[in-house]
């Protein structure tokens, strides 16, 4: 999970900060991402507000979630049986690659839209897809990002 709280911080969505990483069954990282605007997409250029009268004008159709970036973005040919820690619960979008993709273990750290009808098809999704999915569980020190950061 330390692999995706990190990848968020690449994200320049200045709201929402979302990181995945996906490793294998020797728990080796064979994918990672975060949300982010397209490749060629200018950061500067595309919209990053969530409420507009305009849809055109906000994040929602242009963004790539963390989840499909760490998919696409993948080392190994097959990812199937693998595991992706996430740093916000998929929404039904992200199910649906997730699932067409192989992964059979989601591990998420927050859940905040949980109570949205995309949080709920995406659980429906995964239970009828064998999918099994949880809330991640640290017994471990707390990841200090700001002093990771003064390390580099």
């Amino acid at each position: 999970m330390a692999v995706a709280l990190v990848s968020a911080e690449r994200s320049k969505d200045p709201v929402t900060q979302v990181g995945a990483c996906i490793v294998n069954t020797d728990n080796r990282i064979v994918g990672i991402g975060y949300n982010g605007m397209p490749n060629g997409c200018s950061d500067d250029d595309m919209p990053w507000g969530k409420n507009s009268k305009d849809i055109l004008n906000t994040k929602k159709l242009y963004v790539c979630h963390a989840e499909m970036n760490a998919i696409v973005n993948k080392i190994s040919a097959d990812i199937r049986g693998c595991k992706m820690y996430v740093t916000l619960y998929p929404c039904n979008n992200c199910a649906k690659i997730i699932i067409q993709s192989g992964i059979k273990h989601v591990v998420y750290y927050d859940d905040k839209n949980r109570h949205k009808d995309e949080a709920k098809a995406s659980q429906y999704m995964f239970d009828k897809a064998g999918i099994t999915i949880r809330k991640y569980n640290s017994t471990t020190t707390q990841l200090n990002i700001g002093t990771l950061k003064s390390r580099l």
